[in-house]
């Protein structure tokens, strides 16, 4: 791929594509040419980019020929559908849907954890689930100084993570239940507003709903610990944008919260958020339009000698979907520019 790309944005009017956008302008990425695609309902809109407008086209046989790179956003089925032929235009894709994730050909990359992954492509490279990509940026750093037996996640998902117009619908259901009238879901299968429920995802024979055994996987594949012991309970609460985790981790040999604290104050994508006297940890209102993955309320966990506790929030939008892929494709453009393989994520254009 040359120095300055030809992008295109595969499913650009969604929330996530609406991320994408504004973060490539924002981090000034070296693009010559920007391509928005979504489906037919949606082409004609125009979008504002570096000072031009862009009109959005309807994704087609042909769209991605003269392109160098697809950052998509449309769901698995249109990433099955198109990313073949991209890859096939000539085209190397960072695809933000559960299509490829579990793919032994298909990196899964959070370049904070695994950026050398990102180089072993074969012209898709996978982005994982949000709140997998939430937890592993804080957990990394801990498991490279001593290795995690075992993970135990609850997860607290915003509205965002069902899109824009489930974030529309929380707020229209707490303006109803405020007037005094019933809230109607149509977006998620039940109310959400001043509610919680259990991740709504399709529950296998296991009693694991799909969401829970993302992160089972996805986290196994990233830190390429086939083995790791890992469980997760997701809910979705209702908040509108920035999911939530607690995580109850055990390892190998006693882990001090001190230490831990150390580690995180300086982990790449990572705040360290604690304030004991006030009780004020992360928060999703604090998460919000952060880059980075707020942690806080780390403490041993008085039930093992080996354990620790800790609670996260992060935006769901922005680093656990658009950025997480603008990041992959800054890997990609540092190493065509001529640097190593491995960069830093010191360097200025990777920090988030």
């Amino acid at each position: 791929m040359p120095k300055s790309y030809r992008v295109a944005i595969l499913g650009a009017t969604g929330a996530v594509g609406t991320e994408l956008i504004e973060l490539l302008e924002r981090r000034n990425f070296p693009l010559s040419q920007l391509k928005l695609l979504a489906s037919p309902r949606s082409a004609g809109r125009t979008v504002s980019f570096r000072g031009e407008s862009l009109t959005v086209e309807a994704v087609a046989e042909g769209c991605f020929r003269d392109v160098d790179l697809v950052l998509a956003s449309a769901g698995g089925s249109i990433s099955k559908q198109w990313l073949p032929q991209a890859v096939e235009a000539g085209a190397v894709a960072i695809d933000n849907s559960s299509a490829y994730r579990l793919d032994p050909q298909v990196p899964l990359v959070v370049p904070e954890v695994n950026p050398e992954a990102a180089f072993q492509h074969q012209g898709i490279i996978a982005n994982p689930n949000c709140t997998t990509i939430l937890m592993a940026v804080a957990i990394y750093p801990l498991h490279r100084v001593q290795p995690i037996r075992r993970i135990v996640v609850s997860t607290y998902q915003s509205a965002s993570g069902a899109g824009a117009r489930a974030m529309e619908e929380l707020k229209t259901q707490a303006q109803a239940i405020l007037n005094g009238e019933p809230p109607t879901p149509s977006v998620l299968p039940y109310p959400l507003a001043f509610n919680l429920f259990p991740h709504n995802s399709p529950i296998s024979e296991g009693g694991y709903c799909q969401e829970e055994m993302k992160m089972v996987n996805e986290t196994r594949k990233i830190f390429a610990a086939p083995q790791l012991a890992v469980t997760a309970t997701c809910v979705r609460v209702p908040v509108l944008r920035a999911h939530s985790e607690a995580i109850n981790l055990e390892f190998e040999q006693p882990f001090s919260r001190e230490q831990a604290c150390d580690i995180l104050r300086t982990a790449p994508g990572v705040i360290l958020q604690e304030n004991w006297q006030s009780n004020y940890f992360p928060m999703p209102m604090d998460a919000t339009s952060r880059d980075e993955v707020l942690v806080g309320r780390i403490r041993q966990d008085i039930s093992h000698p080996c354990g620790l506790e800790l609670w996260l929030s992060g935006d769901q939008i922005r680093k656990g979907a658009a950025l997480n892929a603008v990041q992959i494709a800054e890997l990609l453009s540092y190493h065509d520019a001529g640097n190593p393989s491995s960069p830093s994520l010191s360097s200025s254009r990777l920090q988030p």
